[in-house]
C-alpha cells in the first residue's frame, strides 16, 4: 500500500473494547503526554512502540495532528469503522467539530517502528474542552501569562 493510504473496514467492537469505548466518552486525554497548555491550546505527544496502543479517547475540540515519524497504525471507532493507515513523517490532518459533535477512537501501532505524533487542540472550539485529570496536567508546561 502506498504511503499515506488508508484501508477501512466495518466490524463491531468486541465486548471488551465496547466496554472500554463506552467508558472513554469523557476521556479527553488525546495523547500519551500533555506537553503544554495555555489559554488557547493544548499540545500533546503520542509515542507508541510497535504493538503499543493508546486507549479510546474523545475529541471534542478542533485540532490537528502531525506524524513526526513514519509508521503504520490501526484506529477503531465506535461506529465499527477500523482504519489502517500508513503514515509518512510530516503528514498532517486538521479536524473540526461543530456544537455537540465528537469522535471517540483508539490508536494502535501495528508497524515495526516507533510511531510519534504531535497533536494540537484549540480550546476556543465550538465545544468546551473535556476535563483532564490533575496528574495529566501537572507535567505540562504552562504559559505564565
Amino acid at each position: 500500500m502506498p504511503q499515506g493510504a488508508e484501508q477501512a473496514a466495518i466490524a463491531p467492537l468486541p465486548p471488551d473494547l465496547a466496554r472500554e469505548f463506552a467508558a472513554a466518552r469523557g476521556n479527553g486525554c488525546v495523547g500519551t503526554r500533555l506537553l503544554s497548555e495555555d489559554a488557547r491550546c493544548r499540545v500533546w505527544t503520542i509515542v507508541l512502540e510497535p504493538g503499543a496502543r493508546i486507549g479510546f479517547h474523545t475529541h471534542v475540540l478542533d485540532y490537528f495532528w502531525t506524524a513526526v515519524t513514519a509508521g503504520r497504525a490501526r484506529s477503531r471507532h465506535g461506529d465499527g469503522r477500523i482504519a489502517e493507515v500508513d503514515y509518512r513523517a510530516g503528514d498532517i490532518r486538521h479536524l473540526t467539530f461543530g456544537p455537540g459533535e465528537a469522535m471517540t477512537h483508539d490508536l494502535a501501532n501495528i508497524g515495526d517502528t516507533e510511531l510519534i505524533f504531535t497533536t494540537v487542540e484549540f480550546l476556543d472550539s465550538a465545544n468546551p474542552p473535556l476535563a483532564l485529570p490533575a496528574a495529566v496536567r501537572a507535567g505540562a508546561a504552562r504559559d505564565p501569562a
